[in-house]
Order: structure tokens, then C-alpha cells, then sequence
């Protein structure tokens, strides 16, 4: 039987990365990626707003920061080499109330303290030079923030791997795990693959394939559902670019903003609802698995007990509309509810610990043999191009590859 060198489970924008970053260095390595699903990006990477974050958020010195201000530089140029269509149409953080003034500055010191290039805070009427008809006391603007189809950069991914000489098996779905020979024998839905090492890039399914292959991971995988509003097309006058709210410091979620895409509409939202399902892209998506899986975990109801009143206000925005136009009417009062027609959706794989605490940054570790994504949350698509350099250098140290 052929044996592989690497299976890399995962066919999202970060398996791909990952496995793009192996096979330059070394292209005389048999590398299997396999995917579950019937195409890649078939998940997160291909359920999102497509934003090329900046680095402005994340707490100075984490992977977050670390990766994302690279990540920025790095994905604009991929695109421009690959004629991927990208634009850098910036961001414009904006502060509606008078408690969010001071946080924009810290916003400010924050993304400097990472080398975001080009943040510069505005008065009214600056903000206004930017987004005309924004309702704000003071902002934030990050001109390098821009907007891609992540979906298509996967696919680019995947194009080159293949040209590259490694292999991807789509429908092919892992099930489980043995050794024979002090090897891995990877159990999927289409028989056993041999290979001598592993890196799990299942996103919404990392902490289950870790499982698997033997790695206690102390956390578990709760997904969370955002749901796009769209502007109609006559009122799409309103957003030039980006416009955010300032986010709550206690939570990874950014809040309801406005979002131009390269799929040619701009997006409203999202909100931050609990998901029946991991891939729970709609209200009526239940599996009695993974709903059993998230109600018996601790950790959730830790985490339910310390933020329950923001739960039940993103259920309320879900369930009303109303709700969900008068965040948007905060950042632009022209908004209503005629305005917004129906939008996508997407699924956020959120770590969390037994403690309860959101696990904000990028998750990385090792097992037997193998390599774990445990969480890549946003800016993960952003950085995916050096998380693959990282885990690529990782994988070099401990594999000998």
C-alpha cells in the first residue's frame, strides 16, 4: 500500500496554506490533503464577509497581532501576483456614544503598539471626508483594511498544490484512527490511509479530529452563527467602505457593521447567535449530536452564566429585524428596515475552555505525530499565508520536513 509522508485533514483556506508552505519547501514529500466535503472552502473560508483585517484588535505580542499585520501585506500581494480582484477600500472604526470615545484611542494605541501602518484618528467631520453619511463623535480610520473573495483564494490554494505534485481527496470524511508499525493509519468513510504524520486543519471539527489521534485538547469547539442583512442596491450609496462599531473588549465578536464585498453586494451584520449545528448555517439546521455535545460541555454554561444578557440580546436581534436595524441606524440613521434585503450567513468555530473563557487567539499545538489547528478564528483567512509559513516551520522542526 502507498504510503504518504503528511495528511493534512481540512480543505479550508488554512489546510490549504498549510500545505501550499510544505510542499515548496520540499516538493519530493507525498502530501494527502483530505476534505470531507464535495469541494474546498466549503465551510468558514467560504462563509465569510472576505475582510483582509489590519491588525488593529488584537492584544500586542499574541499570534494574533503577530500574524495579522503580516497577513494583511501578505494576502494584498498574493492576490495582486495570482490576479485575484482585492481592494484596499479601508476601515473606518466609529464611536456613536460618548462611553466609546476613550476606546477608540485605545484602539488607536493598540494598533500602533502592532504596526498597523496609517491609522489616523478623526473628528465628525473628517469621519464624514470618509463615510459621508456615518453618525460618529469620533473614529478610528485604518486605510490598509480591504475586502477579497476567500473562496477564490482557497481555490488558488488548492491549484497550486496540485501543480506542486501534492493530492487532494474530496468526500472523503475522517472517522478515526490506529497505529500499525508505530505509522498513522487515518480511517475515513473511504477506507484507511497510511501516512507517518498528521496535521489537523478541520476548523469546525479540529477539536473531535484531535481527538482522534489522541491529543487532550482541555477546550471544545462551540459554533456560533452571524447573519448577513444585504443593502439594496439603492441604498448601497451609503457605505464607501468598511464602517465598524467599537467592539466590546470582552468578546472576539466585532459587532453589526457594514461591509462591502467583491461578491458585489454590501453586507449588514453579523449578529453572534448560539448554532444547533457546526455547520448551522440556517435557523432550522439541528444536530442532536453537537447540540447534545455544546449542552453537556461545562464550559458553555460557564460561559452562558457570565455573558447570558448578551446571549439573549443577540437571540432578540436574530429573531426581530427591527432590533437588528437599530444597531445598524447607530453607525448610519439613514438605515431602515426596507432598506436590507436577505443575506448569507456564517459559522464561527469558537474555542472554549472548561473555565468558560473564550479563547480568543490562534491555538496551535502538538501531539503524537501530528500537528493540531485547534482555533484560527478571524483574522485566520487574513493570515492564513503565515500561519502556513508558521506551521510550515513547525512541521520542518518536528517532522524533519
Amino acid at each position: 500500500m502507498n504510503e504518504n509522508d503528511l495528511v493534512i485533514i481540512g480543505g479550508g483556506i488554512i489546510g490549504l496554506a498549510v500545505a501550499n508552505d510544505i510542499i515548496k519547501r520540499n516538493s519530493k514529500l507525498k502530501i494527502l490533503l483530505v476534505e470531507k466535503d464535495t469541494n474546498v472552502a466549503s465551510q468558514q473560508s467560504g462563509h465569510n464577509s472576505g475582510v483582509i483585517h489590519s491588525g488593529i484588535y488584537y492584544k500586542p505580542g499574541s499570534f494574533k497581532a503577530q500574524f495579522c499585520v503580516e497577513g494583511r501585506a501578505s494576502m494584498t500581494k498574493f492576490c495582486q501576483e495570482n490576479e485575484i480582484p482585492v481592494w484596499t477600500c479601508g476601515k473606518l472604526i466609529v464611536a456613536t456614544k460618548e462611553s466609546d470615545i476613550p476606546k477608540i484611542d485605545n484602539l488607536y494605541e493598540r494598533g500602533t503598539a502592532n504596526n498597523v501602518e496609517g491609522l489616523k484618528v478623526l473628528n465628525p467631520d473628517e469621519s464624514r471626508e470618509i463615510e459621508p453619511y456615518v453618525k460618529s463623535l469620533k473614529s478610528l480610520h485604518a486605510p490598509g483594511t480591504g475586502i477579497v473573495n476567500y473562496e477564490t483564494v482557497t481555490e488558488v490554494y488548492a491549484e497550486q498544490f496540485k501543480k506542486n505534485g501534492g493530492e487532494i481527496l474530496l468526500d472523503t470524511k475522517v472517522i478515526g484512527s490506529k497505529k500499525e508499525n508505530n505509522k498513522i493509519v487515518v480511517e475515513t468513510n473511504k477506507g484507511e490511509i497510511h501516512t507517518k504524520k498528521v496535521i489537523n486543519c478541520a476548523g469546525l471539527h479540529s477539536d473531535r479530529i484531535a481527538k482522534m489521534f489522541g491529543l487532550e485538547t482541555n477546550l471544545k469547539i462551540i459554533p456560533f452563527r452571524g447573519e448577513y442583512y444585504t443593502l439594496k442596491k439603492e441604498k448601497e450609496y451609503l457605505v464607501k467602505g468598511l464602517i465598524y462599531p467599537v467592539p466590546n473588549p470582552e468578546l472576539p465578536f466585532l459587532g453589526v457593521h457594514f461591509t462591502q464585498t467583491m461578491k458585489g453586494v454590501v453586507e449588514a451584520g453579523p449578529n453572534a447567535v448560539l448554532a444547533t449545528k457546526r455547520e448551522g448555517y440556517r435557523k432550522r439546521d439541528i444536530s442532536i449530536k453537537d447540540t447534545l455535545d455544546t449542552f453537556t460541555y461545562s464550559g458553555f454554561w460557564k460561559l452562558f452564566k457570565n455573558d447570558w444578557k448578551t446571549g439573549i440580546w443577540e437571540v432578540n436581534r436574530s429573531l426581530r429585524k427591527k432590533i437588528f436595524v437599530n444597531s445598524l441606524r447607530e453607525l448610519i440613521p439613514q438605515v431602515n428596515d426596507f432598506d436590507l434585503g436577505t443575506g448569507g450567513s456564517g459559522v464561527r468555530a469558537q474555542a472554549v475552555a472548561p473555565n468558560g473563557d473564550l479563547i480568543d487567539d490562534f491555538k496551535i499545538e502538538s501531539g503524537d505525530n501530528s500537528i493540531h489547528v485547534l482555533n484560527a478564528p478571524s483574522p485566520g483567512a487574513t493570515s492564513s499565508l503565515v500561519i502556513g509559513k508558521y506551521i510550515g516551520n513547525l512541521a520542518a522542526k518536528e517532522f524533519g520536513y
